[in-house]
């Protein structure tokens, strides 16, 4: 009797070590064709495991040259495909993503040097200042804010905004969005107040509806100009259009030295016109195009523009108003304080404000950069308008 109490004992053992191994094992991301689930969890992009936010199997993350300013929020952004699909590459716009495509991105901020969570302090840090490790976010030392998911469906793209809790264990959906009251601690202690909006679902449309004629949403960051850079994946750092051809994520692509590439824009090393137009091109370009939301402004900032008229120098808004700061073109060479894209950008005013979504706060270090390209640029609008002119290929 005691032997066959023991063997059950053992049996019990093995059975109970099997139950504790598969609920530790990751769920696999799961795909929802139709609704709008009310949990993140549900997707099983992420995880939570062992106090850090982690990326479940065949989630991939990657990063851009110059990234989007979002009220200096540092931003986790992945790619998951069913298995056996892959994006078909396009040399100047968002990749061709096949239906199942899940992209993920994840605002969070560091927190400041040496403090715990205190309700609302977090660090005003640049990008290159992540703490992303090992493709995981250590939980105690970072605010999860929100995790937007952009779904490709047999219909098209949605877009689902989803706010995380007070305890960082999930986050739930807020289709009409949320607004969370911070404040931005910078290196010396100072201190501004950042109102983080995040958008409802309409608000989405305003950025991804790249396209004013289909009305659709579509992906802004992956396409070949933001992506060709490398990443460091933990185990290695390879370029990332590289990695995404290697994992069979993408196809068609060239190799990484033939492809677009925006310079990052806080690289000191790359040209100032280089700089500002990555900076332009990502912040902007998504509206202002010749086939973008802002197509009836007639200012176009996207990296395929090359007039300088399309562009802002010498040319006078469409409409006039508070937005203008009473100055008379968009960009005036050499004069930044009389340009109303730099009045626009130095602008925390909801009605002057530019862009118009994903900011409470000025980004000084942006305008700073596009302040000194104004300044750099030759001409004058008095007498003699360079609006024909070109601008030089290398920008």
């Amino acid at each position: 009797m005691r032997k066959y109490r023991a063997a059950w004992m053992a049996i019990g053992v093995l059975l109970a070590a099997a139950l504790i191994t598969s609920c530790k094992r990751p769920q696999e991301v799961t795909f929802f064709a139709e609704g709008q689930p009310a949990s993140l969890d549900d997707w099983h992009v992420l995880r939570i495991e062992d106090g850090q936010l982690r990326l479940n199997g065949g989630v991939v993350p990657y990063d851009l040259n110059t990234p989007l300013f979002s009220d200096y929020a540092h931003k986790l952004r992945t790619i998951w495909m069913p298995k056996g699909k892959a994006a078909a590459y396009r040399a100047d716009a968002a990749f061709d993503f096949p239906v199942g495509t899940i992209i993920s991105k994840t605002f969070y901020y560091p927190l400041p040097e040496g403090q715990a969570w205190d309700g609302r302090s977090v660090a005003r840090t640049p990008p290159s200042a992540s703490v992303l490790k090992q493709e995981s976010l250590d939980l105690s030392k970072v605010r999860l804010i929100e995790t937007r998911l952009l779904v490709r469906r047999e219909s098209g793209w949605v877009a689902m905004p989803y706010v995380w809790n007070e305890a960082q264990t999930e986050a739930t959906l807020k289709r009409t969005g949320d607004l969370i009251s911070l404040e931005l601690v910078d290196a010396s202690g100072q201190r501004e107040e950042a109102s983080y909006q995040v958008p409802d679902q309409n608000q989405c449309g305003g950025c991804h509806m790249t396209d004013n004629r289909s009305r659709q949403l579509s992906p802004i960051g992956p396409k070949a100009r933001h992506l060709n850079r490398d990443f460091d994946y933990g185990d290695e750092r390879e370029n990332q259009l590289a990695h995404l051809a290697r994992v069979g994520y993408l196809t068609g692509a060239p190799a990484p030295a033939q492809a677009p590439r925006d310079a990052d824009w806080m690289d000191t090393n790359a040209g100032l016109d280089a700089r500002a137009r990555a900076y332009l091109d990502v912040n902007c370009g998504h509206c202002h195009s010749p086939t973008g939301p802002a197509i009836t402004s007639g200012l176009w900032l996207d990296a395929g523009t090359r007039e300088r008229l399309k562009l802002g120098f010498c040319k006078q808004p469409i409409a006039a108003g508070k937005g203008t700061g009473d100055r008379r073109h968009d960009i005036e060479p050499g004069k930044p304080d009389e340009s109303i894209l730099s009045f626009r950008m130095d602008s925390a005013d909801p009605a002057v404000m530019m862009p118009e979504l994903g900011r409470s706060v000025v980004h000084r270090e942006g305008v700073e950069l596009i302040d000194a390209w104004i300044r750099a640029q030759h001409g004058s609008c008095d007498g003699q308008t360079p609006g024909g002119e070109a601008v030089p290929a290398s920008i």
